[in-house]
């Protein structure tokens, strides 16, 4: 670790990182630091990116352990339902999308106006649920349409 400040490990208060279940250290490591332009912290054990202002922290799925007892970690199945996702908040998203692809990132779709925001979707190699979004309408009091209402 090259610098306390580089750690989430605050001298006061709190930070928030995200933790996710891999299956590949390497491959989940390198995703982050090269589609979001992140700075490794740790190599592994667990696994830590700084990316902007945040850390992704990442290790192998297991088994309970003393402090979450009858909890198993384990990455994502394809077709499992998703109960929460990343939201990356970016200033150009036409640029972040051109540079993601480029460096062999697949998007579901490309970026979608939805009157508040432009935003599109892309998986990691886990296959987690990651949002790209930049705000449009939003900061001028312009709000993406509610869903419609079930009958």
């Amino acid at each position: 670790m090259s610098d306390r400040d580089d750690f989430p490990a605050p001298r006061h208060g709190l930070v928030v990182t995200h933790f996710l279940t891999v299956r590949d250290v390497k491959v989940s490591r390198e995703f982050y630091a090269d589609i979001f332009g992140g700075q490794v912290v740790l190599e592994e054990n667990p696994a830590a990116v700084r990316i902007a202002n945040s850390w992704i922290i990442m290790n192998p799925g297991g088994g309970p352990t003393p402090d979450k007892p009858d909890i198993v970690l384990t990455p994502p199945q394809p077709g499992d339902p998703v109960s929460a996702f990343l939201n990356i908040r970016v200033a150009d998203i036409a640029r972040f999308y051109a540079d993601a692809r480029a460096k062999g990132a697949h998007f579901l779709t490309e970026p979608k106006d939805r009157k508040a925001e432009l935003r599109c979707y892309l998986r990691d190699p886990d296959g987690y649920l990651i949002e790209i979004g930049q705000a449009t309408g939003m900061l001028h009091g312009v709000f993406a349409d509610r869903p419609a209402t079930s009958a």
